[in-house]
Parts: C-alpha cells; structure tokens; sequence
C-alpha cells in the first residue's frame, strides 16, 4: 500500500471527537487548542508523514493530557487497535508536573522516539508560527527562539532535514522582527 493509500484508510474521526475537549482551552495568541492540534497534524501532513497512522492520531491529542490532566487516558486506549500507541507517544511529549520546562525538553530530546522528535518539532513550527508581537512580550519571544535552537532545531537534526530548515528559517526571521522592534522602544 503507497503512503497516499494509507492515508485514504486512516481513521481519524474517534480521535478527532476525543480532541474536542481542547475546544475550551483557550491559546494566549487566540484561538485555542483544538486548532492547533489539528496545525499540528496539518504540519505532518505537508511534511508527507501520510502512512505513520500512530504518529497522526496522536498529534491531535498531543496536548490532550497536559491541558487537561482529568482526561481519561483508558478511553483513549480504547479507541481502536493503536490506542496503546498513541497514548504513549503523548505520553512521551507531554511535559511531567515535576518538570520544569527545559528538563522536559531535555528529555525528549535525550530519550525521545523518533515520532516524539517528529511530533515535537511539528508541534513547534505551529507554536512558532503563532508567535505574535502583539501577544508577547519582546523578552518571550526571545526565550522561546533560544530554547527553539538549544532543544528543538537538534531534535530536527536528528530526524529530519526539511524540518530543520522550516525551524532554522523561522528563527532567524523572527529574531529579525525583534531587531525591528526593539528600534521602535
């Protein structure tokens, strides 16, 4: 079966019901989570991850247990032969309450899987193409390119090239933007 031809079977509808509980979680730059779960799988997409079913479905619940811990994680199990997967893998992207975030990162990168180094750069394209000037402060934008290059841009390193020029390229245009700004303070 060709990757398109996986793509054209996977089931996503269980998972995508499951994901409407982050319609309530609200995003700082707008918008909320459920969208950016679904930019988050659009990202794999456009990067043709079509026949990694495990890696799909759980890109739509990858936030699902930090933003809300009561979630029933059994349920997800449930969901059809790859629930087990799929809870792992979010498991393993889901920042721990004992960790602050540059342990969690950290983590990831020394012991990710592959499809956690994947998910995990994915899901920062998103977050960084949500980065707005007039929704942070010149100061968070700068920390979070810093910790993009210190834990992010070597997890693409690791596991794909094309991702690694997308984070690379948004970096250094938003470090640009921040130049900008900071001659208007």
């Amino acid at each position: 079966m060709t990757s398109l031809e996986s793509l054209k079977n996977l089931v996503l509808a269980p998972y995508i019901l499951k994901a409407t509980a982050l319609i309530g979680v609200q995003r700082q730059v707008g918008g909320n989570q459920f969208r950016h779960c679904f930019s988050t799988l659009g990202i794999l997409l456009d990067y043709k991850f079509f026949s990694d079913s495990v890696l799909l479905k759980a890109a739509l619940l990858h936030d699902l247990l930090e933003d809300l811990p009561e979630t029933q994680v059994d349920e997800i199990r449930s969901i059809d032969s790859e629930g087990h997967q799929v809870v792992a893998l979010v498991l393993e992207v889901t920042k721990r309450k004992d960790e602050v975030k540059a342990q969690y990162l950290q983590r990831v990168l020394e012991y990710g899987s592959r499809n956690a180094l994947l998910l995990k750069c994915a899901d920062r394209i998103s977050n960084l193409t949500d980065l707005h000037r007039d929704t942070q402060t010149i100061e968070h934008i700068s920390d979070y390119l810093d910790q993009t290059e210190k834990y992010i841009i070597p997890m693409a390193k690791l596991v794909n090239p094309d991702m690694l020029i997308e984070l690379t390229d948004m970096v250094a245009r938003r470090r640009r933007i921040i130049k900008i700004m900071e001659g208007y303070q």
